[in-house]
Parts: C-alpha cells; structure tokens; sequence
C-alpha cells in the first residue's frame, strides 16, 4: 500500500526527450498513489499517439494522466491554456488526497505553472499575418528596431513574432512555487543519441507515417498539431521526396537537436535536481517524500 502523504506536494520532473521522465514519473506515481500531469506541447493533441510519444494504453490504465489528447489537430493549444488546466488538475489531484506529478520537456509549460507566469494577451490574427510573412532576420530587425528583446529561442520564428505581439512582454516571472520540488534527468550525450536513434526506428516500426498521413488527410498538413516534430518529415516521405532511411536518420537528427534546446531551457532553472538516469530521479524523490512526510 503506498504511503499517506501530504497533499500539498507537487512533483516535477523535467528533461530532454527520450531521458526516461515518463518512465520515472510512472513508478514515482505506482509507489506514491500519484497521478501524471502531462507537459507536452505535442501530446495535447488527439490522434496523433504514436508521433507525439504519448504513454502507452496500459501505462493510462494503471495511472491516470492528465492533459493528454485535449484538442484537435488543427486547434491551437497555449502555454497559458496549459497552464490554467494544469493548476486546475493539480487542485483536483489533491482534492482526492493524491500525489501531482507534472511531466514534460516543454519549458515553458512547465515553468509557467513553477514560476506563476502572468501571460500576455491573445495573439492578434491580422498582426500575426502580416509577421508571419517576414523572415527570421527581418522580425529579429523588427526587434531591435523596437526595443523589444529577443526571446531564448531568437532563430525560432515563432517565437519571435510571440514577443513582437507581446511588445517585448511575453511573461512576467516570479518565485518558484513553494510546493514544487523539481527534478532533471540528463542522461550523457553518447546514451540520450542512442535513445533517439531507437526511438526514431520505433516510431517508424509503429508505421507512424500512416497515422500521420490519416490525420493530414483529415486537418491538412499545415495544421497546428502537425506542424512540428516528425510531421514535416513524414510529409516530405509521403510526397515521395525522401525515402523512410532518410526519414528516420532526419527525425533522429531533429529530435536530438530538441533535446540540446530542451536541456539549455532547463539548465537556467538553478532550483532542479539533477541525475544521469530514470532511477537515479526516482530515488531523489522518493528521499524527498520520505523527509516531508
């Protein structure tokens, strides 16, 4: 039977992809009677199981989790909106005298609900097209020009039409909730390279190309949910451009260069816990229950 504990825990536990956090967050939930709060800016989408990652079926049968499959594919889905229903599960976790465990590689998911980010207003549709037709250097241009500052990300496009919108303010940043304790999982570079190669060959071996292919017949390419990750690849493999070899060496080379970004986000945040292995992050939690119980 797993132990009675305090209600106002809540578990984080970050890191690049393919480090082993759903694996950890899995058994920190089997022993602690917890329940999983995704943070995932791609597993929020439904249909799209196999390119995303998400937990398995038997794994959502033995835990619950929380903010997966939440909308279409060709819905937009916001940090802000992540984090309004993630402190809203997390307050239902509790309520039901549970263990919060929030999970994910998406930075800014995550430290929007560990730092109480106050979020800007919603994107303007007419000035986010006339953005979107600049390039990379003219919004940087548009940045300087302003005196907006540039974001983390300052070759992302996205992210540099998200601060223009924002007049340089994006988020406002305060102190790390007091009830978070945070841990990281940064296996070594040789190991995490090995794990994104069998990743990228598995998701291939799962034929996520036909699920991808299924959801771009119903939502089109350029929907929001197939806009990154594996999906521009799969598309390029679909039109016959690339061949599945080449697909598969691409999205590894993509999702290892996710995980350097991933790990450059999380390596500002002073307050995480750091360990090499999926067992190593478990035993710095399980040590931090025991001592707050």
């Amino acid at each position: 039977m797993a132990p009675e504990l305090k209600t106002d825990q809540l578990i984080v536990i970050v890191g690049p992809t393919a480090s082993g956090k759903s694996q950890a967050a899995m058994q920190v939930a089997l022993r602690n009677n917890g329940e999983i709060i995704c943070a995932d800016s791609r597993t929020v989408y439904t249909g799209l199981d196999i390119g995303t990652a998400k937990p398995s079926s038997k794994d959502r049968e033995q835990v619950p989790h929380h903010l997966l499959d939440v909308v279409r594919p060709d819905e937009t889905f916001s940090a802000a909106k992540f984090q309004r229903l993630a402190n809203s599960a997390i307050e239902n976790i509790r309520a039901r005298g549970k263990l919060p465990i929030m999970v994910g590689g998406t930075g800014l998911f995550v430290d929007g609900v560990l730092f109480n980010y106050q979020f800007g207003a919603p994107a303007d549709p007419k000035l986010r097209t006339e953005l979107e037709q600049k390039s990379v250097n003219e919004l940087r241009e548009h940045c300087s020009n302003n005196n907006i500052e540039l974001p983390n990300n300052e070759h992302n496009k996205r992210h540099l039409i998200r601060s223009i919108e924002q007049n340089g303010v994006n988020i406002n940043r305060y102190k790390k909730r007091q009830d978070a304790f945070v841990v990281g999982i940064a296996p070594t570079k040789e190991i995490l390279q090995a794990r994104v190669r069998q990743r990228a060959e598995t998701m291939f071996g799962e034929n996520v190309a036909i699920e991808a292919t299924e959801n771009a017949k119903l939502y089109g390419w350029d929907a929001p949910g197939l806009s990154g990750s594996i999906y521009p690849i799969i598309h390029r493999l679909s039109s016959g451009d690339i061949s599945q070899q080449e697909a598969t060496r691409l999205f590894a080379k993509s999702d290892w260069q996710l995980a350097r970004r991933q790990m450059t986000w999380f390596k500002r945040n002073k307050s995480i816990h750091w360990h090499d292995s999926p067992k190593g992050a478990e035993q710095i939690i399980t040590e931090h229950l025991a001592n707050t119980n």
